[in-house]
């Protein structure tokens, strides 16, 4: 039996369309439109296959070689994909780097990957800049779109290199960054292959979902490029033969707008997406024709259930789900498979087995919560420099990244928590996600977290911290009326026994929620049992 890579290939050598693989596409038709950037400048294939070249040609003429790493502060746009489409074609490491970094964090990821060159943006320049003393890159290495003192200019880079394919051209990866949650990010690095990319299943995994190549699709950037799970999709769709419509800084009605204008048919989403998309006004939802998506495949984070129907009420059943990480994946569930089994991230992609297993490393039968671990077929990875976290989190060809879930009679996965963030109060394990689901379902709360805070006799209990929504003032009354709507929808051990509110939740871009932040101010001095 095939792989979904696999089958999506082969499909696509049978047909008369167009060839699967963004190089040969660009090659057969370099005028067909690929790429709409943020400022809604067109972008033919044709041109960002040269621009990849040039950078492929510029990368080498600074020194990299096959293996060799470069990192990336850029924000959503065509920069960005050329760098993609250079490191996957010439055999490099390609380190997207979140430019909400500041310097030191930058630094350590430029270090630890050992990038010779970064490429940066003006926007992201007093950080990128301070990175690179930090890690004592040359000057000669250092290269920004638009102007950074100490960095030369990216039109320098590419400056004079011709546009043809390069010699030796061979399958590289991305080599993306661990959030740092729970300390260091780290790298995760596959092995390179060694073969040309086009012997690679380019785009192949979309296949999961249903996506197929051409067939009218436009894809929908409406996440910064530099996750893994955005950068996957975008690259995969560039495979496919779907044109890109990319978002720089997202807000609702602007994806909206951008949906109706471009009649978008798939996109990568998250649930605060959800959450906020459902805040606008009726009249401003009804404005917008969203008829055109088919997939609105959403991941990273727990999605509540009222928010999840409200979203599939209204887009009806293109709004699924997957489960994964980084490090690999994962499941998936359909609209319709979630309504038949609501919370399920979905049975096990056709490429990934899913098994729970107990703290001893034992199988789980149906129903019984412990740690979820995934298997790929496609291949292994390691954490870049860190062998004891790479065996620290495998049972033999199984890995985790600390979730746990259980698994029910038909194979469908259910995620309870990471288990970090699990709160043990008096001896009773505690799910923060159930908890939030229910803040967010109160009309004052824009955003919430629960987490454990310290407490003499249980050990911990139950804080939350809410973000109000426009409008509602974070006073006593507020945390009071929250409580109550607590009481009635929770057992009383889970209720939150306090509410503290923040202006902004510290998220980013993609909706990952740096819950350390919130929680370390309440444990300075104190150890934390989890």
């Amino acid at each position: 039996m095939s792989t979904p890579e696999q089958g999506v290939t082969q499909d696509a050598g049978r047909s008369t369309g167009p060839p699967v693989g963004f190089w040969a596409q660009a090659a057969a038709d370099p005028g067909r439109a690929v790429l709409v950037a943020p400022d809604g400048e067109e972008w033919t294939a044709g041109r960002l296959h040269a621009a990849a070249n040039r950078l492929v040609h510029g990368l080498r003429a600074a020194g990299l070689e096959r293996g060799d790493a470069f990192a990336v502060v850029l924000p959503n746009g065509a920069e960005f994909l050329a760098a993609y489409l250079a490191a996957t074609q010439a055999g490099f490491y390609l380190v997207p780097v979140n430019h909400h970094l500041v310097g030191p964090e930058i630094a350590w990821i430029v270090a630890d990957s050992g990038a010779k060159v970064l490429l940066a943006h003006e926007r992201f320049g007093a950080a990128a800049a301070a990175a690179a003393d930090e890690a004592r890159l040359p000057v000669r290495r250092r290269y920004a779109v638009g102007d950074v003192p100490g960095f030369r200019p990216y039109a320098e880079l590419v400056a004079g290199q011709p546009e043809s394919a390069p010699a030796e051209r061979t399958l590289g990866w991305v080599m993306n960054y661990t959030s740092g949650t729970t300390g260091r990010p780290r790298g995760i690095r596959r092995p390179l292959p060694g073969r040309p990319p086009e012997e690679s299943p380019l785009g192949g995994f979309l296949g999961i979902f249903g996506i197929k190549p051409f067939d009218g699709n436009i894809h929908l950037v409406c996440s910064p490029l530099y996750h893994t799970a955005v950068l996957q999709f975008a690259g995969a769709s560039l495979h496919l033969g779907h044109r890109l419509v990319l978002m720089d800084k997202w807000t609702p009605e602007d994806m909206l707008r951008l949906i109706d204008r471009h009649a978008c048919t798939h996109t990568h989403m998250v649930p605060t997406q959800f959450h906020r998309l459902l805040a606008l006004p009726q009249e401003t939802r009804g404005a917008y024709d969203v008829s055109s998506m088919r997939h609105a495949i959403h991941g990273a984070a727990p999605c509540p259930d009222h928010v999840k129907r409200a979203m599939i009420e209204w887009w009806g059943e293109c709004v699924e789900e997957y489960y994964a990480a980084s490090e690999g994946g994962g499941a998936f569930a359909t609209a319709r498979e979630w309504l038949k089994k609501p919370g399920t991230v979905g049975r096990a992609w056709p490429i990934s087995e899913l098994a729970v297993l107990d703290d001893g490393g034992h199988r789980l039968p149906p129903g019984e919560l412990g740690t979820v671990y995934m298997k790929m077929s496609t291949g292994g990875f390691s954490y870049h420099k860190d062998a004891s976290k790479t065996m620290k989190n495998r049972v033999g060809d199984f890995f985790t990244v600390g979730d746990l879930g259980l698994l029910d009679e038909d194979g469908y996965l259910f995620l309870r928590d990471r288990k970090i963030d699990m709160i043990i109060s008096g001896g009773v394990n505690i799910y923060p996600a159930e908890i939030e689901s229910v803040l967010l379902s109160h009309p004052a709360v824009a955003d919430a977290a629960v987490f454990g805070v310290p407490h003499d006799d249980w050990g911990e209990e139950v804080k939350a911290v809410v973000e109000p929504a426009e409008g509602h003032t974070p006073d006593e009354a507020l945390a009071a009326d929250v409580l109550r709507h607590c009481d009635r929808l929770l057992a009383r051990y889970k209720r939150p026994r306090s509410v503290d509110f923040t202006a902004s939740m510290p998220r980013d871009p993609n909706g990952k929620l740096y819950k350390r932040r919130l929680r370390e101010p309440y444990w300075q001095g104190r150890e934390r049992a989890v």
